[in-house]
């Protein structure tokens, strides 16, 4: 059984996935209106998996029987200075929400919940990959802030595809 407080956490983060998604979103619809199609192409990409993660909790708190409460988010940032600051806010999101994954599984630890502790694994994970990800992006898009081909060249060729992680676990609605 999950323990209380772990469940309210989870809860919490089920909002603060979804409004990552928002985020995402909002960055996406930025660069398409600036027609950087690969930019837009890979912040939508970014936006679905953020929803997916989401789901991801609500699935694991349906599994666990424990109540899963979807909390209202605020509304995302969608102006922006230039084509760098969208990047530098999701990597301070990525940043943050691997602060928030670790607060879960600190939870799971006190409260000697091993089962949470396994399922919150791969998001830590996912964590490290994120953070890579977008600081690569944002010194790209730094260094070619006034030659937005050369952003959308690197996106084209590094930011191909994956096909999906087996490991990852269910989300609720797949």
């Amino acid at each position: 059984m999950t323990a209380p407080r772990l469940v309210d956490q989870i809860n919490d983060q089920i909002g603060n996935e979804l409004a990552a998604h928002s985020q995402y979103l909002a960055c996406a619809v930025y660069y398409d209106a600036l027609t950087m199609p690969q930019m837009a192409a890979f912040f939508y990409a970014q936006a679905l998996e953020e929803r997916t993660h989401a789901m991801m909790f609500v699935q694991y708190l349906l599994d666990t029987d424990a109540d899963v409460q979807i909390p209202a988010v605020e509304g995302p940032v969608t102006t922006f200075a230039d084509v760098v600051a969208p990047v530098e806010l999701a990597l301070a999101q990525e940043r943050r929400v691997t602060d928030q994954i670790s607060a879960l599984m600190l939870t799971a630890r006190e409260d000697h919940d091993f089962v949470s502790e396994q399922f919150l694994q791969w998001f830590l994970k996912e964590q490290v990959e994120e953070v890579a990800t977008m600081d690569d992006l944002l010194a790209v898009a730094t260094r070619n802030r006034d030659d937005i081909d050369d952003i959308e060249d690197y996106v084209a060729r590094e930011q191909g595809a994956e096909g999906a992680d087996a490991t990852a676990p269910r989300a609720a609605g797949a």
